[in-house]
């Protein structure tokens, strides 16, 4: 992997997720006038989620942006947006880690910001940093020789301002971006309509070009959705690296802390007071505290195979949010995994699988695989219907199924809730290659595992199926311990030899 990459792919990722778009003003036909300003994409409560994806790796990163509320900060009136760009998968683990929150008060009438706090996080440090910006008002603000560039945007109110453009067929907007200290000059063009089909729906969106001077950036493309929100639901472009595709994950309204300006104060004469905190941002509901994990936790995987003690592949098991998906409340379970090194010479894997449960039962309601392994490919989306006993694919094919019945991504998860005290025993419902399988989980004891150098309490397990050999996989697993139920180490027999799949970072903190 070319670690060179890193700042580069980090660079790109900021760019793209937050600050692809920096209108200010319009310049069409070489005469500047100014765009109209529309309020329909500031919608308090909007949070927009997106999958990243860059090469070969199908999970590279995620975002969200937020409206978080409108009410008084700072002494003004405004609105607060707020934005997070988080990597994960393999690019978190082997190229770069990065984990940024972005918070931006802007203007109401104008969609200016005038106060932005940027939190930048990666593996070893975290720095904090804030600015106040256009802070002088009316036509003080603009420089008279520069009253086609109104003020300074950061990377979340430009996100919005773009959206607030009104995207004619045929229009070309110039703006200018700034960015990780640099100055970017680009131009969004409107080249047409197309219809986008994404894991949250399928859209009629505006697609427009946008070419970026002086940057790695190619053939950069966002489609917002045709109606007055101008949602981007997808984002493409090439760098050096290979393909970058952001992806609309998920869309919800959330309940506003505060929907409503507070009411301007009498003016009287007293001193100036402090400047108001900004209200809590409403969140959504958590998991059940009974569950074994949280929101956000992310866990990877080293795979090796026979005795050879390099890694062949790597996996990453996320719990990505909790919100409504495809207009039901569930939770958002991914898993990704490749192989690498020698062993992508002998077998090419590169899967990743989505998984929409339950929040209560765990669940699966959806599941949409993609699948790349040697010459083998599927792409394929389940629909469950738990209740009547069916999954249903994106191809209409029904499949009967018992009630109950988990994808490979929830069983993962679902396992952790089981009683494990030795020498408990357990069945469970599994969909396996389009046909419902039978998995007996065995609490086997308890025994000490040794993870690198740390000798962790655990429990043995014992996985087998109802199939003539139940056992031929000699599927073995170790969880820990504890309340968290982590799994440590899998084991079985492959086509390729022994398999191992240990847990890189052991989580220190109880959940």
């Amino acid at each position: 992997m070319n670690l060179s990459l890193k700042p580069r792919l980090i660079s790109t990722l900021t760019v793209l997720l937050l600050a692809l778009i920096f209108p200010l003003f319009a310049q069409e036909k070489e005469v500047l006038t100014p765009v109209p300003f529309s309020q329909a994409p500031y919608l308090i409560g909007e949070r927009l989620t997106y999958n990243v994806s860059f090469s070969n790796f199908p999970s590279a990163a995620h975002a969200e942006v937020e409206v978080v509320s409108r009410g008084v900060y700072f002494g003004r009136d405004a609105i607060q947006l707020r934005g997070h760009v988080e990597t994960t998968g393999v690019i978190n683990v082997a190229l770069y880690a990065i984990n940024n929150d972005y918070v931006s008060y802007i203007d109401p009438s104008t969609g200016l910001p005038f106060h932005s706090e940027e939190t930048a996080r990666d593996a070893i440090k975290s720095a904090d940093s804030s600015d106040d910006l256009n802070l002088a008002a009316g036509n003080e603000a603009i420089p008279p020789k520069q009253n086609a560039f109104p003020g300074a945007y950061d990377f979340v109110s430009a996100f919005y301002r773009a959206r607030a453009l009104p995207l004619t067929n045929g229009a070309a907007y110039n703006f200018s971006v700034h960015g990780e200290a640099t100055n970017y000059q680009a131009e969004l063009k409107v080249v047409g309509k197309d219809m986008i089909r994404t894991n949250v729906g399928s859209f009629s969106t505006i697609v427009t070009q946008i070419k970026i001077n002086n940057s790695d950036i190619k053939n950069l493309r966002v489609y917002f959705t045709e109606d007055e929100r101008h949602v981007p639901v997808l984002i493409t472009a090439r760098v050096s690296g290979g393909e970058l595709r952001a992806e609309l994950a998920g869309s919800e309204i959330l309940k506003p802390a505060i929907e409503t300006p507070s009411p301007t104060p009498a003016i009287v004469a007293a001193p100036m007071p402090s400047p108001s905190p900004p209200p809590a941002a409403a969140s959504p509901p958590a998991l059940s505290a009974d569950l074994p994990f949280t929101v956000g936790e992310q866990l990877n995987y080293q795979v090796f195979i026979g005795t050879n003690n390099s890694p062949m592949g790597l996996a990453t098991f996320q719990v990505r949010g909790r919100q409504r998906y495809f207009d039901r409340d569930g939770v958002f379970l991914t898993v990704s995994a490749q192989t690498t090194g020698a062993a992508a010479r002998v077998f090419i894997a590169n899967d990743k699988i989505d998984s929409y449960v339950d929040p209560k039962s765990l669940l699966p309601y959806r599941t949409a695989m993609t699948l790349v392994e040697n010459q083998r490919r599927l792409n394929q989306i389940l629909t469950f219907n738990q209740e009547g006993g069916t999954a249903t694919t994106d191809k209409g094919t029904r499949i009967e199924i018992p009630v109950s019945t988990h994808d490979y991504v929830s069983f993962f998860y679902a396992l952790r809730t089981f009683n494990l005290t030795p020498p408990r025993k357990s069945a469970v419902s599994v969909l396996v290659e389009n046909e419902p399988k039978t998995l007996f989980v065995d609490a086997l004891k308890r025994e000490t595992l040794q993870l690198g150098d740390r000798s962790v309490p655990a429990i043995a397990l014992s996985i087998t199926t109802d199939d003539p050999q139940p056992d031929k996989y000699q599927l073995r697993l170790w969880v820990s311990n504890d309340r968290r139920r982590l799994p440590l180490r899998f084991t079985c027999t492959t086509q390729l030899g022994p398999l191992r799949a240990d847990l890189a970072i052991l989580p220190t903190a109880a959940q």
